[in-house]
């Protein structure tokens, strides 16, 4: 092995070392990892630390609710349409077992132009949920219905967080 291809190694394998501590937010016995090929760079400096809370599962099933609300006991009489994708999740790298492991992944498209609430990880009721934009809708449906989708949640000690969904890698035929 040359001197470049060891260094190359050595390099791959120090990099990845961090990455293999279970989280705060995994299954006991479990090792989740951050899916680190699908964070965009970090130019700011913002994941430099260990996650406190980390979370990656495998979408199994989908459904969509487009609502409509009033309340009555206002005036003016206000209408709302939420508009969700509910998504059931088991976690990567382990089996689970009558799905007692299985994770809830809840989708709200806001109004655009409205500010986001950040994505947060209820641990207890094992529920993840996501704020997106509605002129994202056709998108994240659309990631659905191609293949395999992973979904990814990380919070980190400086208040920032990151979740995202996304396809595992694709193959190109």
């Amino acid at each position: 092995m040359s001197r470049r291809t060891r260094f190359a190694a050595i390099l791959l394998l120090a990099a990845s070392l961090p990455l293999a501590a279970a989280p705060s937010g995994a299954p006991k016995g479990a090792t989740t990892l951050l899916q680190t090929d699908f964070l965009p760079p970090d130019e700011q400096g913002l994941r430099q630390e260990q996650p406190e809370q980390q979370l990656v599962v495998k979408v199994v099933s989908y459904r969509v609710t487009l609502g409509n609300q009033r309340q009555s006991n206002q005036q003016p009489i206000p209408i709302t349409t939420p508009m969700l994708i509910q998504l059931r999740a088991t976690p990567v790298g382990k089996t689970t077992g009558k799905g007692s492991e299985a994770v809830d992944v809840q989708i709200d498209f806001e109004a655009d132009g409205k500010s986001l609430k950040k994505a947060t990880y209820d641990e207890a009721a094992r529920k993840l949920t996501l704020h997106y934009p509605q002129s994202q809708y056709r998108a994240v449906l659309d990631l659905l219905r191609s293949g395999t989708v992973f979904c990814q949640f990380a919070a980190y000690p400086n208040g920032h967080v990151w979740a995202d969904l996304h396809l595992g890698p694709v193959r190109l035929r």
